[in-house]
């Protein structure tokens, strides 16, 4: 992970839940010839019901790639599943403490940071508000000198922030204060993170990049590209039952999207200079 986010001028971290997603996002890295960052998060786990499945299949997929892709663990707010995460050879972790109180975030970031520190691998952490709100609540903002101490005090290389963003938006509405991520990147000594970017619209997205973000997550826009295209798949074919019929379409769509987005994060769409890489629509068989 330090080797992507010093390299780059941002990277793209995309959240799957199926196998399809996570193929489709590496897929779209490989059009854009660029890296990208896998991320499955405690709630993608908890569906599956345990995190060696899916964690192990990203691996894989990560190993195999033609581009750099690193797996990361998202929003982990139990301190055993890093753990675990570690032990299956995930070397980037997030954990999540922004819903405590400031003291107990501090202390339990502060404790899973050295334990992941131990074991080679890389940890982000999350603030928000000073009072424990979570950092992406409506109306939250991370404050910029509470961000410079949590992060010496904790030890962690990189850090989410409150700007405007929220989680699960549909829209891509959200506005971000650009003037508070420069304040922030200029102030916090590690890589800052966008969570909610499903909600940013593409010009959100580089006016953030170009302010110093340097991590942007994004999960909800994908499962709304891939519903679609199901949707549109199946009503076109209502009597398909096997599943690669419809999967595929959403594969590749979601693949395609992810390929844009990347050059949005990198700033090839902003000069006009877009990936030269096609994606594959898949085997329908």
């Amino acid at each position: 992970m330090p080797e992507l986010l010093a390299a780059h001028r941002a990277v793209g971290a995309f959240n799957f839940i199926t196998l399809e997603v996570a193929e489709a996002v590496v897929a779209g890295a490989e059009a854009a010839d660029t890296c990208v960052i896998l991320q499955l998060s405690q709630n993608a786990i908890a569906f599956h019901g345990s995190l060696a499945p899916a964690a192990s299949a990203a691996l894989r997929l990560a190993e195999s790639a033609r581009v750099p892709v690193a797996v990361h663990l998202d929003h982990a707010t139990e301190e055993s599943l890093v753990d675990e995460a570690l032990a299956v050879g995930i070397r980037s972790v997030m954990f999540d403490a922004a819903h405590l109180a400031d003291a107990e975030n501090l202390e339990r970031t502060a404790a899973v940071a050295a334990r992941v520190h131990a074991a080679g691998a890389w940890i982000e952490a999350e603030l928000g508000e000073i009072g424990g709100k979570g950092a992406h609540a409506p109306g939250v903002r991370t404050d910029v000198e509470e961000a410079v101490r949590f992060v010496r005090a904790t030890g962690v290389d990189a850090l989410a922030v409150a700007v405007g963003s929220e989680h699960a938006m549909r829209e891509r509405s959200a506005r971000l204060d650009e003037h508070l991520i420069a304040e922030l990147a200029a102030a916090v000594p590690v890589p800052l993170v966008l969570h909610g970017s499903s909600g940013v619209a593409d010009a959100g997205i580089d006016g953030a990049v170009r302010a110093g973000m340097r991590k942007i997550n994004i999960g909800t826009h994908l499962n709304t590209v891939l519903t679609a295209a199901v949707r549109e798949e199946l009503a076109r074919d209502p009597d398909a039952i096997d599943p690669r019929r419809w999967l595929a379409p959403g594969r590749a769509a979601v693949a395609a999207e992810v390929c844009r987005l990347l050059d949005v994060i990198s700033g090839r769409a902003a000069t006009g200079h877009a990936a030269s890489g096609t994606v594959a629509a898949g085997d329908g068989a």
